[in-house]
C-alpha cells in the first residue's frame, strides 16, 4: 500500500500500487525451450536489457526462469500491441536495406517489429536488413514496432 493525500478532500488515502513483485499477473510458462536456464530471455513476449540476440516464437512460454528473473529485476518487460501499433508510422521508419539472407521472402525478418507479417524467428543481425518486406507488411498494418508495455 501507498498512502497519497487528497488535498482537495482533505483526507488522506491508501492506494494499491503494484511493486517489482507485480510478475504474480504475467505468465511465465514452463521451461522447456532448450535455451531456458542460459542467463538469457528468450519468449519474444518480452522486450529489453538481457533478451536473446534471437527469438523464435516457438520459446513463448517456455523459458520462464530467465524471463522471470530479468522481470522481476526490471531488466525486461512485457511487449504491447496496442502501444506498438500507437508507435508505427510507417512512412517515417527507416528500414535499411535488403542484405538479409531471408530478404524478399515476403515476412519481416527485422526484430524491430512484431505481428502476424512478422518471420517466426527475429534476430538482431536482421535489424535493417529487410526493407522491402518490412516496408510492405508495415504498409499492409501486419507489423508494429515491438514496444514496452507501460
Amino acid at each position: 500500500m501507498k498512502w497519497k493525500l487528497a488535498p482537495s478532500l482533505g483526507l488522506i488515502i491508501a492506494l494499491a500500487v503494484p511493486s517489482v513483485g507485480f510478475s504474480q499477473s504475467v505468465k511465465f510458462g514452463d521451461n522447456k525451450s532448450e535455451y531456458a536456464n542460459d542467463g538469457e530471455c528468450d519468449d519474444r513476449r518480452f522486450i529489453g536489457q538481457g533478451m536473446a540476440t534471437s527469438l523464435d516464437e516457438d520459446d513463448n512460454f517456455h523459458d520462464a526462469n530467465d524471463c522471470r528473473k530479468l522481470y522481476r529485476a526490471g531488466m525486461i518487460k512485457l511487449t504491447s500491441e496496442k502501444l506498438g501499433r500507437a508507435a508505427t508510422n510507417c512512412s517515417k521508419i527507416k528500414f535499411g536495406n535488403n542484405s538479409s539472407k531471408w530478404a524478399r521472402d515476403g515476412e519481416c525478418d527485422d526484430a524491430r517489429f512484431d505481428g502476424p507479417g512478422s518471420d517466426g524467428i527475429i534476430a538482431v543481425d536482421d535489424v535493417m536488413k529487410d526493407a522491402r518486406d518490412c516496408k510492405r507488411q508495415c504498409q499492409a498494418g501486419n507489423i508494429w514496432l515491438r514496444t514496452a508495455a507501460q
